[in-house]
């Protein structure tokens, strides 16, 4: 008997697909079960997710691509592409985009609801306390051995991400333009923009295909052109802090510095809701809690309506996010198939990783500050790439060697 020997992908090195079973094609037991599975893994990563957008997508890329292998880097490059040419959280419409392709609506719901709750809880708790007691708990020995871990964490999702999105040529000098770009401070969406439409001219200028993918191009500016005119009240109900938000979610492009100059605009200066202080405090709680940096709105909205305001300004300024990739996340197979759409989808994706490497070199230069938080973030560096330990228990580790060194006095404050 003659035996075939079959070589696997794994035995030649190379990354094997993951297989897509569809959620429809499931048993009910097994659609509860992967329903729950991301339930379980999007509160942890909500409870745990320090650092921002950046920080966020790397923890997602490693549960996701590598430890539960649900999709392919590719496919996940697709989806961070497509969310960053839309409003809202990027890094909670990467979670949301997710769930859905995972458990359709249901898992859509499941995936966005449970990455916000979290830190929709400790805000709500920060914004009690700070009301009574008009001050933000000092919580800056935990973040000290935090931060440094994420920087590590992020670098391997840059590098992970960067070999798929960096695939030749064109898409390398991308991302070297995009970082240039970030340190030149020029207009983030601006760049994604631009330079996916000349990543796709240059792969089909001598294609004479008639499919034109440029169509996607306005959907980054549907809802930037929508008015940003709010009429002031005269009372400050939970309707008007849900409207409020609403209308921030739907407009809103870029991190949490973009949502404090709007915030700055309509609520201090124009409505007079907040002070400038409350609204820095405001802003500075959504930085050092985990889970998407968006929570800021449950902050404010109970500041300005107690508990069914912080409701209210958390479902009004997430709800676009979850709507828009209902709306969005279909497409994304149809624009792979279009060589014009899908030399644009490279394009960004090889920004995004651009304008991500610049964000890290910033987030590095707050975080690595002495001699302590270097050894922690080169020690994590090695725990990340080399022996893959998941960032819950590195996050963990740095946030009790942050209190470690302040209790031992190895740092000031």
């Amino acid at each position: 008997m003659i035996r075939k020997t079959i070589v696997t992908p794994e035995a030649e090195g190379i990354e094997k697909e993951p297989e897509a079973v569809s959620y429809n094609a499931l048993t009910p037991r097994e659609q509860k079960q992967r329903l729950t599975e991301l339930a379980t893994i999007f509160l942890r990563l909500g409870a745990i997710a320090f650092g921002g957008p950046a920080a966020h997508i790397a923890m997602m890329d490693n549960e996701v691509v590598n430890r539960h292998r649900w999709m392919s880097r590719e496919k996940l490059l697709d989806l961070l592409g497509i969310t960053n040419l839309i409003p809202g959280p990027n890094s909670t419409e990467l979670a949301i985009h997710i769930g859905y392709e995972r458990g359709g609506w249901r898992g859509l719901l499941i995936a966005g609801s449970c990455f916000i709750l979290p830190a929709m809880l400790i805000v709500w708790t920060l914004a009690a306390i700070y009301t009574r007691y008009q001050t933000v708990p000092q919580v800056g020995w935990l973040l000290y051995g935090i931060k440094p871990v994420i920087i590590a964490i992020v670098l391997q999702a840059l590098w992970n991400l960067g070999n798929k999105a960096a695939k030749d040529w064109p898409t390398r000098i991308t991302a070297v333009v995009a970082i240039a770009g970030y340190f030149a401070g020029l207009n983030e969406i601006l760049l994604l923009i631009v330079l996916g439409v000349i990543v796709m001219l240059v792969k089909n200028w001598q294609t004479k295909s008639q499919t034109n993918g440029a169509w996607l191009l306005p959907l980054s500016g549907i809802f930037a052109q929508i008015s940003t005119t709010t009429a002031a009240v005269t009372s400050v109900s939970w309707a008007s802090v849900f409207l409020f938000f609403l209308k921030i979610g739907c407009v809103l492009y870029g991190s949490g510095y973009v949502l404090l100059a709007f915030l700055q605009r309509d609520l201090v200066e124009r409505n007079h809701w907040l002070t400038s202080q409350q609204l820095l405090d405001a802003v500075a709680i959504g930085q050092f809690t985990p889970g998407p940096v968006f929570t800021t709105a449950t902050f404010i909205g109970y500041l300005l309506a107690g508990n069914a305001g912080a409701i209210a300004g958390t479902i009004g300024i997430f709800l676009p996010a979850f709507l828009l990739v209902l709306v969005v996340n279909p497409w994304v197979p149809k624009l792979r198939q279009s060589p014009w759409a899908s030399g644009f989808l490279d394009g960004v994706n090889a920004a995004s990783m651009g304008l991500m490497a610049g964000v890290t070199y910033t987030l590095g230069r707050t975080a690595l500050i002495d001699w302590v938080t270097i050894i922690v973030s080169i020690a994590s560096a090695i725990a990340v790439f080399r022996f893959k330990i998941n960032s819950a228990w590195l996050v963990l580790a740095g946030g009790l060697i942050g209190l470690g060194s302040h209790v031992l006095g190895l740092v000031n404050g």
